[in-house]
């Protein structure tokens, strides 16, 4: 994604006096996650005064084999069908949305007027629909990025953030500045949607707003007019917030987005480890621990400028969604696969790797994309751009089993032991 001077509302949590209309909110993209985040967003939408209570959710269109009444297989466009069923049958099946999420194929219908956007779709896809959209939302439209991944500023040679990319697009072309914040968690989509207990983080920095309320703001609102102060961050909580879906609010969006996207590479580590007969729990929890430290030290010295705290890697978005993503999720799984159809020692050449990673991702994920292998290739490039290979040794080790053709059994040579001195020279390391 091509960036352009992102705006600074990541840092900005002063109080503005732009006024807040009723609560538009409209989800981009359908897989199995925004179909599974929807339940709490619709479930909220209808429940929450100052929300209206339909939730446009754009669709990607696509014809999808169906079975009929009758038994009979007929070809159907997917958003008629979520409509008609309130079930996404490819990305989310056997479970039931919300009967106020509507599916909606065209973009700017789906966004128009729209004073919050969820994103969740692979960010390969954004930059062309943000710039569809941002002329169609409500001038205070703000956003919330569930997208896990990163961009790379090449003149620069600087990872950004997506949220950053979405804010640079979204504030052009004289809308004023667009606000992103993220939700990022321990989340495995198909156990959020089923109401298993779980938690996430919404790291943001809205700013406070003034709003003069008056006749009919809000459903059924009697207020004859006063000014109140809204805290965006926690009405924007109260929108993902469930029971069973569990939010905590921190301002540290740049700890909290590197490690939405830096665990999937992990994850890919972990993967490699399964998929080895030899190796097991113990091997497993020592990558996650070196993991963990990389991603801290790529926030540190990536945004140093942005306030990184080291509690945020305690939260949900941090050690917590680490763990849930090595045991869990489909990065882990593509990684295992891959280590077992390539072996422990052998050597791949770069082209084998990538059309083995694309058959895998066709086979396994039914449509989904495989996240980890983009943010591996998005990481490597920035700390190989820093010469800052030889402080990454995981990140390092992933990149060049899954790229360069390594033996999937090296993966211990990312797994190293810092002496006290904090160097990661080769005096300094023993492999574990």
């Amino acid at each position: 994604m091509t960036v352009a001077n992102a705006s600074n509302s990541h840092g900005s949590s002063s109080s503005s006096s732009t006024p807040i209309p009723m609560e538009r909110v409209c989800i981009v993209g359908s897989g199995n996650w925004g179909s599974a985040i929807s339940i709490m967003i619709g479930t909220n939408c209808e429940r929450l005064s100052y929300c209206h209570t339909q939730v446009p959710m754009w669709v990607f269109e696509e014809e999808i084999d169906v079975t009929a009444a009758n038994g009979k297989t007929q070809k159907r466009k997917i958003s008629e069908v979520i409509n008609e069923r309130h079930e996404n049958v490819k990305y989310l099946p056997g479970i039931e949305l919300p009967h106020n999420i509507v599916a909606m194929p065209n973009l700017e219908s789906a966004c128009q007027g729209a004073t919050l956007l969820i994103f969740v779709l692979p960010h390969q896809f954004l930059p062309p629909l943000l710039k569809r959209l941002r002329n169609v939302v409500h001038p205070s439209c703000r956003g919330v990025s569930l997208i896990k991944g990163m961009d790379f500023d090449a003149v620069h040679k600087k990872p950004v953030l997506i949220s950053q990319s979405i804010e640079g697009i979204m504030s052009q072309g004289g809308r004023g500045n667009f606000s992103c914040g993220v939700l990022m968690g321990a989340n495995v989509a198909n156990e959020v949607a089923q109401g298993q207990i779980c938690e996430s983080t919404l790291a943001s920095n809205f700013a406070e707003v003034g709003v003069g309320v008056g006749p009919g703001v809000g459903k059924g609102s009697k207020d004859k007019g006063r000014l109140l102060h809204l805290d965006l961050n926690e009405r924007t909580r109260e929108i993902f917030n469930s029971p069973s879906f569990r939010v905590q609010h921190v301002k540290d969006v740049a700890g909290a987005e590197v490690s939405g996207a830096l665990k999937n590479v992990v994850a890919l580590g972990a993967g490699f480890v399964d998929g080895l007969p030899h190796l097991g729990g113990n091997t497993k929890a020592a990558l996650l621990r070196v993991g963990l430290k990389e991603m801290i030290s790529f926030s540190r010295i990536f945004f140093e400028d942005m306030d990184v705290r080291d509690d945020t890697f305690l939260e949900s978005c941090g050690m917590a969604d680490l763990i849930t993503t090595c045991y869990g999720g489909r990065n882990r799984k593509c990684a295992d696969a891959f280590a077992r159809k390539r072996g422990s020692s052998a050597v791949m050449s770069e082209e084998g790797c990538t059309s083995l990673w694309k058959e895998l991702e066709t086979e396994l994920l039914n449509g989904q994309k495989l996240q980890g292998t983009l943010a591996c290739k998005e990481a490597y490039q920035v700390i190989e751009s820093r010469g800052l290979l030889e402080s990454f040794p995981l990140i390092r080790q992933v990149y060049k089993i899954s790229f360069q053709g390594a033996p999937v059994d090296s993966i211990v040579d990312g797994i190293v032991v810092v002496a006290a001195s904090g160097t990661t020279s080769p005096v300094c390391i023993s492999r574990l």
